[in-house]
């Protein structure tokens, strides 16, 4: 089963027994949503943008706390642990859900038992980013040249396990051809390597490589969803490059702890579909580089079991070892 890894012993203390599930929750208790990345970055940004709009549905505050660290996992144990009764959740990553339990040594907690799924709210595409002055201007030249050259094409990551990781590895599957990792500390060092020409490519979140993309900096080869998206229109996907079965977006989702009372659950869930219907919301979340996607729990499981079967696979192949 899929476990997340054991935190110290201050992480680990237990709450007291849970309260009942009153009939006017949430009253007017502020909502703890604990978010496992630090601030300033597309997690983080995207939980406050939907915490404005939960406290205004619900009628309370909703306050978003950074506990990054190990991949998210730190803030998805501090929610498991927390009382169930709907005033502490969390904005989970999908990695966080689908990667990182693979990657990392796990012995504490077990998703399919110990959190209770909410919904998935946006989806997000990953594009393909390559140095300017290469000379490559589609997928199958990249193939092509990654053939020619073994063991001369790197595409840099956030790091080993990462999301960007895992979608280059997904493409040397796919393709056959050759490609090697160079992790970094982020997105943002690794993207300065593609400009300078110190690795070939990577993949990156749409609404951050747009800047670099508009900018001449870097050249888009393929989105990674099956379907192109609308803020690259002229970029094809990567089944449209010829890269058969090829599909990874990303995704935010809301969890909470164990035994989260079902009216609760359900007003949450009543809640992110209302916010999703919300004009002014719409536009954020567009601006912001996402496509809404809600999903009850049970659609989000499926989900996550899927991307999980999907990722344990590319993995083993990989020979990635757990950390």
């Amino acid at each position: 089963m899929k476990k997340l890894l054991s935190l110290t012993a201050l992480s680990l203390a237990v709450s007291s027994a849970p309260a009942l599930a009153q009939d006017d929750w949430p009253g007017d208790r502020p909502i703890h949503m604990t978010v496992g990345y630090a601030a300033g970055g597309p997690v983080d940004t995207t939980a406050r943008i939907f915490a404005k709009y939960l406290g205004e549905e619900l009628g309370t505050s909703v306050v978003v706390e950074n506990r990054p660290g190990a991949s998210g996992m730190i803030a998805t144990q501090h929610v498991d642990r927390a009382r169930p009764d709907g005033y502490n959740i969390s904005f989970v990553a999908s990695p966080t859900l689908t990667i990182t339990p693979i990657i990392q040594s796990t012995e504490d907690l077990d998703l399919d038992e110990d959190l209770t799924y909410i919904g998935k709210l946006v989806d997000y595409t990953n594009v393909l980013v390559i140095n300017n002055e290469s000379g490559i201007t589609s997928i199958q030249e990249l193939i092509d040249y990654a053939k020619a050259h073994p063991g001369e094409v790197s595409y840099g990551s956030a790091g080993v396990g990462a999301s960007n990781h895992l979608s280059g590895e997904l493409l040397s599957q796919r393709s056959g051809a050759p490609m090697d990792n160079v992790p970094y500390r982020g997105n943002a060092p690794a993207m300065v390597d593609v400009m300078s020409g110190n690795v070939l490519f990577m993949f990156d979140i749409i609404s951050t490589a747009a800047n670099y993309i508009d900018g001449g900096k870097v050249r888009p080869l393929a989105v990674t969803s099956r379907e192109r998206n609308a803020a690259l229109p002229d970029v094809p996907s990567m089944e449209e490059a010829g890269v058969e079965d090829y599909e990874v977006k990303g995704w935010y989702a809301l969890a909470g702890p164990k035994d989260l009372p079902d009216e609760i659950v359900e007003k949450l869930h009543s809640a992110i579909v209302a916010i999703a219907e919300d004009p002014d919301y719409q536009e954020a979340i567009d601006k912001a580089g996402y496509d809404i996607a809600v999903t009850d729990g049970a659609g989000l499981k499926e989900v996550v079991d899927s991307e999980y079967q999907l990722w344990d696979e590319v993995i083993e192949v990989a020979g990635i070892e757990t950390q």
